[in-house]
């Protein structure tokens, strides 16, 4: 079991451009790596609001900073990212906001969540575990038509239909309740194999992107951004897969450019101009990195500046 460790922490803590006194939001808790280096750096006057939908991980928060009254804990998906804000009253006040997109190590290395392929448990993958439709009904109910979609548009997987196909079939044997079992059924379709990759790495992304409507969730927090930010603070967002990494890089590219429709014309309306500036290249975790934190092989973090008004 690999420790959870934050990724690209001395990326995120340079690229924010952290204040003392600032106010700094991370919209991925998770177990507070990246939340206690924003602490430390915030001073005494500084404030921190992190968001997690997995309500074990708020539960450990809570648990771990107790006693820090910078810190502002809400159980929620970062879809609602306007909503918490403007309930806290700092809509468009802050310095900062981070959207760390991974599965954390202790979802993954916690069997009975059902996120791992590695270790069997029951087929569940639900961010927030305390409603919605688990992985296990899903893969009972869809059609072949739907799981094979999902398969290939969510997990960019050429085998798809191979193996909705195979799916179908072995839900009909009797049902399939556990990652072992997906797992099993999803390798014997597959015919040949990523190199260092397990055959089922790529199903098992879709169907867990699918069960938490994961896409739609970070449009939803990105776009959000736009009126949390102060002028001059800083968007950071860490993918871990192209389908994240395409909707972050549009984003910016979108919001980094003037309203095209009003191209060539002397004068730009308000709402029509860039309200982001896109900084620097994408950024890859160093060797260093990698060798202590291997789950970090796929980070790609990209940052972005709200231009004043």
């Amino acid at each position: 079991m690999l420790q959870h460790v934050p990724v690209l922490l001395d990326e995120v803590l340079v690229a924010l451009n952290i204040r003392a006194g600032g106010v700094y939001l991370d919209a991925t808790f998770g177990r507070g790596g990246h939340t206690a280096a924003l602490l430390e750096r915030v001073g005494k006057e500084g404030k921190v609001i992190a968001i997690d939908r997995d309500p074990a991980a708020i539960a450990a928060g809570r648990a771990r900073f107790a006693s820090e009254q910078r810190l502002t804990l809400v159980s929620s998906p970062f879809s609602r990212l306007s909503a918490v804000v403007t309930d806290l009253g700092l809509l468009g006040s802050l310095d900062g906001v981070l959207l760390d997109l991974g599965v954390s190590s202790p979802q993954l290395d916690d069997a009975m969540r059902g996120f791992s392929f590695a270790q069997d448990g029951p087929l569940d993958m639900r961010m927030d575990n305390r409603g919605g439709e688990t992985a296990a009904h899903f893969v009972a109910r869809a059609t072949e038509h739907e799981l094979a979609r999902i398969i290939r548009e969510y997990g960019e997987e050429r085998f798809a239909k191979r193996i909705a196909r195979a799916i179908v079939a072995a839900r009909a044997e009797g049902p399939i309740q556990t990652t072992a079992q997906l797992a099993a059924t999803v390798a014997a379709a597959v015919p040949t194999r990523e190199p260092g990759k397990h055959p089922a790495t790529r199903a098992f992304q879709a169907i867990r992107i699918h069960i938490n409507d994961e896409l739609a969730e970070i449009q939803s927090a990105l776009n959000a951004t736009l009126d949390a930010l102060a002028p001059g603070g800083r968007l950071c967002a860490i993918s871990f897969h192209s389908l994240e990494d395409g909707i972050v890089k549009r984003f910016i590219q979108k919001h980094s450019q003037d309203d095209p429709v009003y191209a060539g014309l002397p004068e730009i309306p308000p709402h029509a101009r860039a309200r982001l500036q896109k900084l620097g290249k994408a950024v890859h975790p160093s060797e260093t990195e990698l060798a202590r934190n291997p789950r970090a092989r796929s980070a790609i973090m990209r940052v972005a500046q709200k231009v004043a008004a």
